[in-house]
């Protein structure tokens, strides 16, 4: 847990940096920031994706994931959550129109870093490697990535993206404890798959902050889960239908 204690800490030292700017750059400016950000997301939300060796996998994956995510109006769970931690942080304020404003902006910084920070290979790997096998490096590195990212972000979207150091140590710390356990279950080609989801993710987040089109990119979380899934049952069915062409 060392390096994603670590991890955490990048990420909160990034988004004081970057609510330093936050606070003080203009609107035009601003939208400077969102672009670099979101530019910079869809390249490495590319270069994820295309590492897909089943795009089949990928497709249903987010097909049936981002249904699912709609039904359970994920979208709107996380905006609500991110009101509750504004006005943990900020208190109650007297212009509703703002304050809904200002908690939009706060979740949707704690949503995009979140995924941003934990939907890479990089995370599953490095965490699972710290935990099996006491090897700190892919995480250690990942953390400097995601500090120079939280400043980013932070700057574009304010105070919210810090609160995504406790996804991190949920979701990243969660796969250190289990890492000697998962890796076998997992296997190489769910985590290429995973990988391939999570950049279609991150590619979301671009398009938004680029404001090409307002993607509810949370609604397609659960495609993350259907991935180790669809990976497991693939060959199988595969077998299955060879059998019944030959």
């Amino acid at each position: 847990m060392v390096a994603t204690f670590i991890n955490c800490i990048t990420v909160i030292l990034g988004s004081l940096i970057g609510l330093v700017f936050h606070a003080r750059i203009r609107d035009s400016i601003k939208e400077v920031v969102f672009i670099s950000a979101g530019f910079i997301s869809l390249v490495v939300g590319l270069r994820m994706a295309l590492g897909s060796e089943s795009y089949l996998i990928v497709l249903f994956s987010i097909g049936i994931g981002g249904i699912i995510g709609y039904l359970l109006r994920i979208e709107n769970a996380i905006l609500n959550l991110g009101g509750f931690f504004e006005r943990l942080v900020r208190g109650k304020k007297r212009d509703k129109a703002s304050a809904g404003e200002r908690s939009k902006d706060f979740a949707l910084g704690f949503l995009n870093a979140s995924v941003l920070f934990c939907v890479g290979a990089m995370t599953i790997v490095g965490a699972i490697k710290a935990g099996a096998e006491g090897d700190y490096e892919l995480i250690l590195i990942k953390s400097v990535m995601d500090g120079f990212m939280a400043i980013m972000f932070t700057a574009a979207y304010g105070i919210g993206v810090i609160f995504s150091a406790i996804t991190i140590l949920i979701y990243q710390g969660g796969f250190t404890l289990a890492g000697a356990w998962l890796a076998p279950h997992i296997g190489e080609a769910g985590l290429i798959e995973l990988s391939a989801v999570g950049g279609i993710l991150v590619v979301m987040i671009g398009i938004n902050l680029l404001k090409l089109r307002e993607l509810k990119t949370s609604n397609f979380l659960p495609a993350l889960l259907l991935v180790p899934l669809l990976t497991a049952v693939a060959p199988r069915v595969s077998e299955l239908f060879s059998s019944v062409i030959g």
